[in-house]
């Protein structure tokens, strides 16, 4: 049996990421089921211990798993957090498509997420829908995977726009700033969320599956995110949605009650009809 810590066991894989792998594991003496996530030592990312240390300073945080250890062996670096239930994107692959009112309710629930997390002068640079999970008994969104998460603040004052060496997070759905090797903000953010909302919707984006080099897959992807204002049978409210996240400043607060109603407005129009 291999025991973690003195009192976790590994039950069986349930995920993995650029820093290794997650497992369902089982506190031995109270029986209770965790999710264990698993990096190796060797690895040069170090992704783990800055997630564990941004989910302690996220601590009691709505919407966050909780930490319950963290700590390594000769091998590996271990994090122990709460266990959740599906993900938006396990979601996505039994049901396929989502109502225009399911995804603005999804979408209500993941900028309220995203508020919080950006009050605390966090951006988590990596917004997709396997980083969105239900709460076991209930229907409440956490968010989750905080390894390429920074803070957005320097002392008192907004970091400065500077360039990056590579994409950041994941090129489905990252911003087109971060297509060009632009810092993230909170901004974009909210393009990216904006990008799972229609995966959501659509069932598929015409960047997702292309293939080729990194080049030619990070110019295609920009430059189709870039025509989506031309997608005819996008909905308004997304469209209006896009085309304010995409406007918005580098340095910006956003206006995240204005979206959110704008959202509310859709839903209570669609339940009038």
């Amino acid at each position: 049996m291999n025991l973690i810590n003195n009192k976790y066991i590994l039950l069986e894989q349930i995920g993995s990421g650029s820093f290794g792998s997650i497992f369902k594991g089982q506190n031995i003496r109270t029986r209770e089921n965790v999710a264990i996530k698993i990096e190796s030592i060797k690895s040069e990312t170090m992704l783990l211990k800055n997630e564990s240390i941004i989910y302690q300073f996220l601590l009691n945080t709505p919407g966050v798993p909780t930490v319950k250890w963290f700590g390594k062996d000769t091998e590996n670096y271990y994090m122990v957090l709460n266990l959740l239930g599906d993900s938006l994107q396990n979601l996505k692959t039994k049901k396929g498509t989502f109502s225009l009112q399911l995804t603005l309710k999804i979408g209500i629930q993941l900028i309220i997420l995203l508020k919080t997390i950006h009050d605390k002068g966090l951006v988590h640079r990596d917004i997709k829908p396997d980083n969105f999970l239900l709460g076991i008994n209930n229907t409440q969104i956490h968010i989750i995977d905080f390894g390429f998460c920074k803070t957005f603040m320097d002392g008192d004052t907004h970091i400065k726009m500077k360039k990056t060496r590579s994409v950041i997070g994941s090129q489905t759905y990252v911003s087109i700033n971060g297509h060009n090797f632009k810092e993230l903000s909170r901004r974009d953010d909210l393009e990216s969320l904006g990008y799972v909302l229609l995966y959501l919707y659509f069932g598929k984006l015409d960047w997702q599956y292309n293939e080729g080099s990194f080049e030619d897959k990070n110019d295609l992807s920009k430059t189709l995110k870039e025509q989506i204002f031309e997608h005819v049978l996008m909905p308004i409210v997304l469209l209006d949605y896009m085309k304010y996240v995409r406007n918005m400043m580098f340095e910006e607060t956003p206006n995240y009650n204005l979206l959110i109603d704008n959202f509310k407005r859709e839903i209570s129009k669609n339940i009038r009809l």
